[in-house]
């Protein structure tokens, strides 16, 4: 019986890609997060003088991007924490967590912004919109920057939370540009309101997938883009098992998946090279589905009959 991870050469090359990958998303978020205040402070007092409800809920959907930006941020310094016996994992899953408390403020602020568009379209205001089309450029092309700056070269969810906070109020900036052109020339009020609205539901839709694939990782449920029945099989045909046992794939935080499982061979002990399987199996799992945290054990002659405690009876897939 034996068990086996990464080598330690790669394991060193991975942690130091990551560390620099890390610091990276950082400063990316440190000066994403001051576009996006400037950004908020201007739509406020934009929406305040002009008296443009969708300029301000424009700003407010902003001040979640600030939100979402600085959770993203205190996630990615708290999940540097390194692995320790108590810890085993650190704490990467704090990133899934601040990731639902981004979505979870977008919703909240989505349901006033909406009280605020129903009771704005009962009692409709005058917009200034020669204060209201400028200070919409100027979020538009706010917008725009934090998401050039922030990028999504990678697949962490605090990232991907951030950029479609940004992106999707890139989308509202262009939404109350269109609105305050089409109120210079047509006079009809209403359509301030809304466009609030229509804000409101980008907020949901931009929560909702977040939400879900939190959800995934705080279940362990195998993560949407491995196919569970393929790894099981291609195991199977690597390593040359009659069986896989206890098969559990997994996600801590967004970018890192983990595998576990017991090989049942046909061979005797003495037959078997158990290092030149393992190693075969887990080059197989790392270029085939990207999955590199892996621990095998290896289980030969009666082991796995005579051992039901080890040997988890998982139903075959």
């Amino acid at each position: 019986m034996i068990a086996r991870d990464e080598d330690d050469m790669s394991h060193h090359h991975h942690e130091h890609g990551h560390e620099h990958y890390t610091s990276s998303r950082k400063k990316r978020f440190a000066l994403t997060i001051f576009f996006n205040i400037i950004i908020t402070a201007t739509e406020y007092a934009g929406g305040i003088l002009s008296g443009s409800l969708a300029l301000l809920s424009d700003a407010t959907h902003n001040l979640s991007d600030v939100l979402a930006l600085v959770f993203g941020y205190m996630g990615e310094r708290v999940s540097e924490k390194k692995p320790d016996l108590d810890y085993s994992f650190g704490l990467k899953r704090f990133e899934v967590i601040t990731a639902v408390i981004n979505a979870l403020a977008l919703c909240g602020i989505g349901v006033f912004i909406l009280f605020a568009a129903i009771q704005r379209w009962r009692n409709p205001v005058v917009v200034n919109l020669g204060i209201m089309l400028p200070i919409a450029f100027v979020g538009l092309t706010g917008n725009i920057l934090s998401l050039l700056v922030l990028g999504r070269k990678d697949a962490s969810l605090n990232v991907r939370a951030a950029f479609l906070h940004l992106l999707y109020d890139a989308f509202s900036s262009l939404a109350v540009i269109a609105t305050g052109m089409l109120m210079l020339y047509t006079h009809i009020l209403w359509l301030d309101p809304l466009i609030s609205i229509f804000i409101v539901i980008m907020i949901g839709v931009s929560s909702f997938d977040i939400i879900l694939e939190a959800l995934r990782i705080i279940l362990q449920v195998a993560p949407k883009d491995v196919d569970t029945n393929d790894v099981y099989s291609s195991i199977i045909e690597t390593s040359g098992a009659r069986d896989v046992h206890g098969l559990h794939i997994w996600s801590v935080n967004s970018s890192e998946v983990f595998l576990s499982c017991h090989l049942c061979m046909e061979q005797n002990r003495e037959e078997l090279d158990t290092d030149w399987v393992v190693r075969q199996v887990n080059a197989m799992l790392a270029e085939k589905f990207g999955i590199t945290h892996t621990t095998i054990q290896v289980e030969a002659g009666r082991f796995c009959i005579e051992d039901n405690q080890s040997c988890c009876n998982t139903e075959k897939r």
